[in-house]
């Protein structure tokens, strides 16, 4: 089984609102969506019902605090152990990009109204957090003027300490640091910066 997840927002296979949540996937080129509907569930819709389980897992790799999910009957498909939600402030949370792309500031605006609404994967760190995801999110907290959002702790790979060590020398502390750029402009930049950084590991090593 072969799973695709869709990170555009413009596909005709797919509904709109679950394009912008990232929630699209392909299952041997057959389309599949997971539908957030509050912060701990969601919808999931598909061909074939024996790919969601495969589906599902794919999915709470980004999403780990959704842990009910149920068919477009309600009926529950498959139910997780629920996550502890922290409710950090934004001056307690190190960056580990530099950059947020403009096009997805446009697509959240439609399912994200409050600083709640926004939960993020972070890693603690001495007395902060450091942001494994959702730095989008992140700097349209900032935008909006909330200064609380919530997150799951999570683990990662050690990379992430050269980071943020990046990013602090580039004077990005917390969210507001962040630097907006168009989606060309971030797919150029960030995409380079991983590409050099992982090539340069691999040289070393």
């Amino acid at each position: 089984m072969n799973i695709e997840r869709i990170n555009t927002y413009r596909d005709a296979r797919f509904s709109q609102a679950v394009l912008n949540q990232h929630g699209c996937f392909l299952v041997d080129a057959d389309p599949y969506e997971v539908e957030i509907i509050s912060r701990r569930e969601a919808v999931i819709r598909g061909r074939e019902a024996e790919a969601f389980p495969a589906v599902i897992e794919e999915f709470r790799f980004y999403t780990p605090h959704i842990t009910s999910f149920y068919d477009v009957n309600h009926n529950i498909v498959k139910e997780f152990s629920p996550v502890p939600i922290l409710k950090l402030n934004l001056e307690d949370i190190q960056p580990s990009q530099f950059y947020v792309d403009e096009d997805k500031i446009s697509a959240i605006r439609d399912f994200i109204r409050a600083g709640e609404d926004i939960i993020i994967q972070v890693r603690k760190h001495g007395d902060r957090y450091i942001a494994l995801d959702g730095h989008t999110r992140l700097y349209y907290a900032v935008r909006m003027g909330w200064t609380e959002v919530c997150a799951v702790e999570a683990d990662s790979d050690d990379y992430i300490f050269d980071f943020v060590e990046e990013a602090i020398r580039r004077d990005i502390r917390t969210p507001c640091g962040l630097q907006p750029v168009d989606h060309h402009t971030y797919e150029r930049k960030w995409n380079q910066f991983c590409d050099d950084y992982f090539a340069q590991r691999e040289n070393k090593e």
